[in-house]
């Protein structure tokens, strides 16, 4: 009897799993308390509140700028908080924290070196424990489609095949 040959295994299947590009140690940074009666920005004491603050908290951290309350926050106020977060967060975008984590997602796919990819036979892996936005795979096959010799989608004992190098065809 011939032994049981795992051939997804053997196979030169390199596997994705988006959840790897998921930001870590994302924290919030609400405007909210920096407001006078949590509702209106005065800019002189907003500027004092910044100045004071502990920025090093979000140091190596993916920093969600927002507002909580009901305000109207002039533009230049997030503007002036991107200003101090550059210089100690990985990235910090605006918006809620579902949004922002998609964003931080794409960025760090966009940041993805290929190289290792080159001619190689891709899975991005379809199911996880954790819900990966649409545009996630979008972004992964856009980024990975000019370095890849094949790209499906799914998990290895069962693809879809989404592209395959051949002189100018796509499946």
């Amino acid at each position: 009897m011939d032994p049981i040959v795992n051939k997804v295994a053997e196979s030169s299947l390199i596997t994705i799993n988006l959840e790897t590009f998921l930001p870590q140690q994302m924290m919030v940074f609400d405007l909210k308390p920096f407001l006078f009666m949590e509702l209106i920005l005065k800019e002189k004491d907003f500027r004092a509140a910044l100045l004071s603050h502990d920025w090093h908290q979000y140091k190596d951290k993916n920093v969600v700028v927002t507002c909580t309350a009901d305000a109207i926050i002039p533009v230049w106020a997030y503007m002036l908080v991107m200003s101090y977060l550059q210089s100690v967060a990985i990235q910090a975008v605006m918006g809620n924290e579902a949004e922002a984590g998609k964003q931080m997602m794409l960025y760090n796919i966009q940041q993805l070196d290929t190289n290792p990819y080159i001619d190689q036979r891709i899975v991005i892996k379809g199911c996880g424990e954790i819900p990966i936005p649409n545009e996630a795979y979008a972004a992964i096959t856009f980024k990975l489609r000019p370095v890849a010799k094949s790209i499906m989608y799914g998990e290895p004992c069962s693809t879809v095949p989404i592209y395959k190098k051949k002189i100018g065809h796509v499946l």
